[in-house]
């Protein structure tokens, strides 16, 4: 089965990003604090993280970066990265940090798993 890594506080984020993906083929496992990502990610090894923008203290595009400078240095595997935004006006922020696409919230199921799907960094 594989598996998702969504890093958010908010519980209606949870709530949704989970009755959106949780299936049979595919389980979602939340975290709620950034600065465990990394460790997360090499526990579970996901075939996607979906990070949430304003997470925490770290905020999305950081927890993004970060997330990519493990890929880099091999501590984790590569992995889809898709940042939840709360406006399109955050696309460019997702561009920046590295992110392989994004959903503006409010989001869809649809939205979700076509977001997951895309080869290249795209919005929904």
């Amino acid at each position: 089965m594989e598996q998702v890594l969504l890093i958010a506080d908010s519980d209606w984020v949870r709530n949704d990003v989970t009755a959106a993906l949780d299936s049979a083929t595919l389980s979602v496992v939340g975290i709620s604090d950034p600065h465990e990502a990394i460790s997360a990610g090499a526990t579970h090894n996901p075939t996607a993280y979906i990070v949430d923008m304003q997470v925490a203290s770290m905020g999305g595009m950081a927890t993004t970066r970060s997330l990519r400078s493990a890929m880099t240095a091999g501590q984790i595997e590569p992995s889809e990265i898709i940042l939840l935004l709360d406006r399109s006006a955050d696309e460019f922020l997702a561009k920046r940090s590295g992110a392989s696409g994004w959903v503006i919230k409010p989001f869809t199921a649809q939205d979700l798993r076509g977001a997951l799907s895309q080869p290249e960094p795209t919005g929904a």
